[in-house]
């Protein structure tokens, strides 16, 4: 009988050292994640489902750890490497959190000056990041929803083009779907060339209704649009718009020389600025002159304008 029981006893002791061993086995193994990784919000096993649907080796056991370990974090987190062990990695999930950084794209700038931007704040390589939106892009300008981006310290320059372009495409996806209840991204770029310009030409919020109006009318007679803002693009974007560009220039932008909006968008734009290329005030202005406020005097015709110029250049 003392026997018997010894035996049964050896038997447990040997089952719960097996498991022992095996939990320790598990815990040690490494697993591969990126150094910088997302976690949505939700509750344990949702995020271990996301981390499973990326191909991540992480199962239901992982779901019962963090239950003894804690809630993990939300958001981006910085593991510190991409190998871990499943210890180390459960326990990162718990604890870390990325280093974030603000760079704010202001409406009316373009993807060159903010390329620039990245690459300087967050240490990356400007080369590297304009080949990852070449590639990943729908367009070469236009594509990001300008905004102050808190941007996790530690992407790559795939990772970061990959996450703006994604976070701004939604945007705008969503915006199409609120004004015309569908998203074409044809049509929806070529407001956004025609919100381009209105957003380098405007003066303020309250003047871009009237400039798209400008622009439709001045196209609706066949006239070319001969808007300076449109020679701010790419590295011009802060360069004043001289005689000698407007003669020499001969890229699509210039619209001195080739009718119509520019098919690529000028620069990055507001909503406000696209929510005027769709919605144009109803007026017959064909031109119009910064004046000395800062402000532009809109005018139906061209002895007025003239006079107006004047005015601004006296």
């Amino acid at each position: 009988m003392k026997i018997n029981k010894l035996t049964i006893l050896e038997y447990i002791f040997e089952i719960i050292l097996i498991v022992a061993l095996s939990f320790i086995y598990y815990l040690n193994k490494s697993i591969e994640t990126p150094q910088i990784l997302y976690i949505p919000k939700g509750s344990i096993n949702q995020i271990i489902t996301h981390l499973e649907q990326r191909n991540y080796d992480v199962c239901k056991l992982d779901a019962l750890i963090l239950r003894l370990i804690g809630s993990p974090q939300s958001g981006w987190i910085d593991l510190g490497t991409t190998r871990n062990t499943k210890a180390d990695f459960l326990y990162k999930l718990t604890t870390a959190k990325a280093a974030l950084e603000n760079v704010t794209l202001i409406p009316g700038e373009t993807t060159y000056i903010f390329l620039n931007q990245l690459a300087t704040n967050l240490h990356l390589d400007r080369k590297k990041l304009e080949n990852e939106f070449k590639k990943q892009a729908p367009i070469q300008e236009g594509v990001f929803v300008p905004n102050t981006y808190k941007l996790p310290v530690g992407l790559n320059e795939h990772q970061l083009i990959n996450l703006l372009l994604k976070i701004s495409l939604l945007k705008m996806k969503n915006f199409s779907i609120k004004i015309f209840g569908t998203y074409n991204q044809t049509k929806w770029f070529h407001y956004v060339a025609v919100a381009s310009i209105i957003q380098k030409e405007s003066a303020n919020k309250k003047e871009m209704p009237i400039v798209s109006s400008v622009i439709y009318n001045r196209i609706k007679k066949g006239m070319k649009l001969q808007m300076d803002g449109s020679l701010n693009y790419g590295k011009y974007s802060h360069v004043k718009v001289s005689s000698k560009r407007i003669k020499n220039d001969n890229t699509l932008y210039n619209t001195y020389k080739y009718k119509g909006v520019p098919k690529i968008p000028v620069c990055n734009v507001s909503f406000e600025a696209i929510h005027a290329a769709i919605f144009p005030a109803k007026t017959n202005y064909l031109y119009f002159m910064r004046s000395k406020k800062g402000t532009h005097d809109f005018t139906c015709n061209y002895s007025t304008h003239l006079k107006n110029i004047r005015r601004a250049t006296k």
